[in-house]
């Protein structure tokens, strides 16, 4: 889809960005014809016999027409056109009627423009200006070029003598404007994008930079009883930050001075609330002055004469005049009381449902213009998932990854997507204009769904078709470009639209959740049976049409191509740029781009009232209030399971490729889903004890009770229950933690009496501990002659030696659980030794378990240590020595780049030195080592020299 695409509608030209006719004969074949009639208006001054190429045609239309600059030829004067007449503006992206280059002539005299020619960067796509055509003295004249060529998205205008190859101007560009290109001033500044398409006029250019003299505001005061105390609130009305670092407000004394500390700017149309009480207070007759950094220069002031009861503020913001505000809104938009009356037209617009602010989301400059629909795959878990997007010119498919910081081209595998994938119509053939993406519910390995006006190559046709491309099988590996494997071709169902109005949007609804809501069928009356749609797969298309903002629900036959409207849908929009379904809430998101200023509709099927089974608008959310009022197409959520402080990722693609960027990163708030599911319970009986669990998908399990034999009241269930040798009948449930309760269940239980001599098996292993360190995982195993464990069984525990148990308690007596193990608290080890930890059944004979031993640590390894050089006899000797400060013997070793030396039990306190003889008259500064070893380990010390020659 373009931008002015409502232009291109109202003609019938829209055309994909960069897509070009070839050549007006081309066109006109296209058309089936070879040669065409005047217009109406022409043909009053020409004989009807009389056929005209379509370049002399338009042109000879534009003389009828009421365009600014044109007049007879009788009336021009000769002025070399080199230098008075150039190219103005140039509109390359769905004008009205199509494509057009202004001239301008800078010269105070008309200009006969007879037989000059426009082409574009392809020297066979030729513009004629039509005989008799003159330019007006600093006029304007419009040329639509669309009727012999397309202006691509990188492209130029040249304007040639009639000769067709003296070159008097021309201008070249690389992507398509928002709206046009244009000279600033008219005429002779270089080109830039304007404001406003000003075709056959005076260009409207852009503005001076904001200032802060320009845009800044004082916006609300409050004199009165604030937090913390008095304050002035500015406003910055511009799109761009601006510093207000060392400007200064005042009240009515000059002497009073607030300076805004260094540092400080403004966000674009943000608020800076300053507390000015820190320097002064303001009265109840006073004034806000805001001055520049001279102290002197006036930029904006506000005076009052009471106390407001609340604040005084602006209405509307920055611009308004003061008045008394509803509430103080320190900081923020002012509360300017009940806003004007609109006419409702649906449910009205609420603010955006998640973080105000956007991100850019890929790579500067690297996608471009004319990204469309995008499509989220999730990777199931909390990890980023992969993005899936169409460009609509040249249509390509891009498989987007995550590397951490921005979604870039999937370069992975053989079937690698590093420059996306171009896309093609089943023959191989063709430029669909491709502007929506969608799967089924198998994901990617099902298909890739797209939604499309046209072929770009026939861009004058309507063909509004779903097209379906294998996006990861074995013809994806390795190949550059794509062949739909199936069409649907809607022309026939949808109603007649221009050719850049068709199918923008598309999403997939299951058919399981279509029959949950209850959603019926407007072809049968009835509630929708998937069975009456032979070979659909498992749901329903719904594509958005740009030309009315309807959706339409489709079951596509997968095998045969043939399709079948199931039910037409009202978005509330004038038209649908993107379809997405959110699986979790439920609802189809309907969006529009800056048509309608990005708004988005709530579509969800109701279950009650006059509209009970069809879809209707139950929210329409305004854009984030970070997002400017960009031309996006494509809109894409992430799933739940993204969900981090309530917020999961929203992602939009803007056509225009605005700033460089063509996708945009937000959030959309995560909705609490309600859990209506029970947990379920189990129970199982392992000797004597009875284990019972519980699991819950949704919310989690909060609790689970029980009841023994006769009971009424519910015991609330921790650990397992060690029934008695005797029948017993146990009833259990569980509770998750959004209140459900599962059915009760009843068990049976006889417990099974141990058989033969029962036996005590030691548990753990052996461990070393310096002192008051710990041991845990000791204990006992109680075991039947068949060695089933024994549970519920005290068994009791014994400490001897230098060690107590935690808290300091030598004997302890532990109960079996449901694998007859009863583990012994921790063992604190007080000195060193062998704690000796027993384990007894009362009557029965007692084991000892691993030994625990206690073992002071290693003495630390220290010394003090040094290096000295000397000359003896004209040749340097190096002496290293080391003194043991450690508390027990060690092993010294003396090493050097001269020699070792080894010195064996060294005892505390004791020195040891070696001389080395270098044999040379000089030695450079280094360094000698010192290694000692003993009981606990090894450590090695560097005794660093000096550099020492000999005279």
């Amino acid at each position: 889809m373009l931008r002015n695409r409502h232009a291109a509608q109202a003609c019938g030209t829209g055309r994909s960005p960069g897509v070009k006719v070839t050549d007006a004969r081309s066109r006109d074949a296209l058309r089936g014809e070879s040669d065409r009639a005047p217009p109406e208006e022409v043909r009053s001054i020409v004989p009807a016999r009389w056929r005209f190429p379509v370049g002399i045609v338009l042109a000879a239309a534009v003389l009828a027409s009421p365009f600014v600059g044109l007049q007879t030829a009788t009336a021009a004067t000769a002025v070399p056109v080199a230098s008075s007449v150039k190219i103005n503006e140039v509109e390359s992206s769905g004008g009205t009627p199509g494509d057009w280059v202004e001239l301008a002539n800078t010269a105070a005299t008309p200009v006969d423009l007879s037989g000059y020619i426009v082409k574009d960067n392809d020297d066979t796509h030729v513009f004629t200006i039509a005989a008799n055509t003159t330019i007006a003295a600093n006029g304007f004249l419009a040329l639509d070029v669309e009727t012999a060529y397309g202006l691509g998205a990188s492209d130029s205008a040249r304007l040639f003598a009639p000769d067709g190859t003296t070159l008097v101007d021309s201008y070249t560009w690389t992507s398509h404007a928002s709206p046009t290109y244009g000279r600033c001033p008219d005429g002779t500044g270089a080109f830039t994008t304007t404001l406003a398409s000003t075709k056959g006029a005076a260009n409207s250019c852009t503005p001076p930079a904001p200032t802060v003299a320009t845009s800044v505001k004082i916006n609300e005061v409050e004199s009165s009883g604030g937090t913390p105390g008095d304050w002035a609130e500015l406003v910055n009305t511009s799109a761009v930050a601006l510093d207000v670092a060392g400007y200064i407000i005042k009240d009515n004394d000059d002497t009073h001075v607030f300076t805004i500390p260094a540092g400080t700017s403004i966000a674009p149309k943000g608020y800076l609330a300053l507390d000015v009480e820190t320097a002064y207070g303001l009265g109840a007759s006073d004034s806000a002055r805001f001055f520049a950094p001279n102290g002197t220069t006036l930029i904006d002031a506000y005076t009052w004469t009471a106390h407001a009861s609340t604040t005084y503020g602006r209405c509307p913001d920055g611009t308004g005049a003061f008045q008394a505000t509803t509430t103080s809104t320190k900081g923020a938009a002012n509360d300017c009381g009940q806003a004007p009356p609109t006419t409702p037209t649906g449910p009205t617009a609420e603010a955006w449902p998640g973080a105000s602010s956007i991100a850019t989301a890929d790579q500067n400059g690297v996608i471009g213009g004319n990204l469309s629909g995008l499509a989220y795959d999730p990777s199931g878990t909390s990890a980023r998932g992969t993005l899936w997007a169409v460009k609509n010119g040249p249509s390509t498919l891009y498989k987007l990854t995550y590397n951490g910081s921005a979604w870039v081209s999937d370069t992975s595998g053989t079937g690698a997507f590093a420059a996306g994938k171009a896309l093609h119509y089943a023959d191989g053939t063709g430029d669909p204009d491709a502007e929506g993406v969608t799967f089924t519910g198998a994901g990617p390995s099902g298909g890739a769904f797209v939604s499309t006006e046209r072929n770009n190559s026939v861009s004058a046709v309507s063909r509004p078709s779903v097209l379906k491309f294998d996006a990861t099988g074995a013809a994806t590996n390795g190949a550059t470009s794509l062949n739909a494997t199936m069409e649907w071709n809607l022309t026939a169902d949808l109603p007649a639209v221009a050719p850049n109005s068709g199918l923008e949007a598309i999403s997939w609804l299951s058919d399981s959740f279509l029959t949950s809501k209850g959603f019926v069928d407007e072809k049968t009356g009835a509630a929708y049976n998937p069975a009456t749609y032979a070979d659909h797969g498992n749901g329903l298309f719904f594509v958005g049409l740009e030309a009315n903002g309807a959706v339409y629900a489709y079951a596509l036959n997968q095998v045969t191509g043939g399709y079948t409207r199931v039910a037409t849908i009202a978005s509330g929009f004038t038209g649908v740029m993107d379809l997405e379904f959110e699986q979790e809430t439920s609802r189809l998101w309907a969006v529009c781009d800056d048509t309608c200023n990005g708004q988005s509709a709530i579509l969800e099927i109701a279950q009650s009232g006059t509209n009970k089974g069809h879809f209707a608008v139950t929210h329409v959310y305004d854009r984030p209030s970070g997002m400017p009022n960009y031309n996006n197409e494509g809109f894409a959520l992430a799933p739940q399971a993204e969900c981090v402080a309530g917020q999961k990722p929203a992602f939009w693609s803007d056509d225009t490729n605005d700033q460089g960027s063509a996708l945009r990163s937000g959030t959309v708030n995560c909705t609490v889903i309600p859990d209506t599911t029970a947990p379920v319970v189990s129970a199982a009986l392992t000797g004597r004890a009875l284990t019972l669990s519980a699991t819950d998908s949704g919310s989690g399990v909060a609790t689970i009770e029980y009841q023994l034999d006769t009971a009424t009241a519910w015991s609330l269930y921790s650990a397992p229950v060690v029934l008695d040798g005797n029948a017993h009948t146990v009833r259990y449930r569980a509770t998750d933690v959004a209140g459900v309760v599962s059915s009760v269940q009843t068990l049976s239980a006889s417990a099974t009496a141990p058989t033969g001599i029962l036996t005590l098996q030691p548990q753990g292993v052996a461990r070393t501990i310096e002192p008051n360190g710990t041991v845990s995982g000791l204990g006992a195993r109680l075991v039947d002659a068949n060695l089933s464990p024994v549970v519920g069984i005290r068994i009791t525990f014994q400490i001897t030696g230098p060690g107590t148990f935690a808290g300091g308690a030598t004997s302890t007596g532990v109960i079996t659980n449901s694998a007859g193990i009863a583990l012994a608290p921790v063992v604190v080890g007080t000195a060193p030794g062998s704690v000796v930890l027993k384990a007894a059944r009362s009557g029965s004979t007692t084991i000892a378990l691993p030994t625990i031993t206690v073992a002071a640590p290693a003495a630390a390894l220290t010394a003090t240590v040094a290096a000295s050089t000397a000359v003896v006899a004209g040749k340097v000797s190096l002496t290293v020595t080391a003194t043991n400060t450690s508390t027990v013997p060690v092993t010294v070793l003396l090493k050097s780049t001269y020699g070792t030396k080894t010195f064996t039990a060294v005892a505390p306190g004791a020195t040891v030195a070696q001389t080395f003889k270098t044999y040379v008259a000089a030695v450079a500064a280094g360094s000698a080592t010192v290694v000692l070893t003993g009981d606990a380990g090894q450590r090695s010390f560097a005794a660093p020299y000096a550099a020492t020659a000999a005279n």
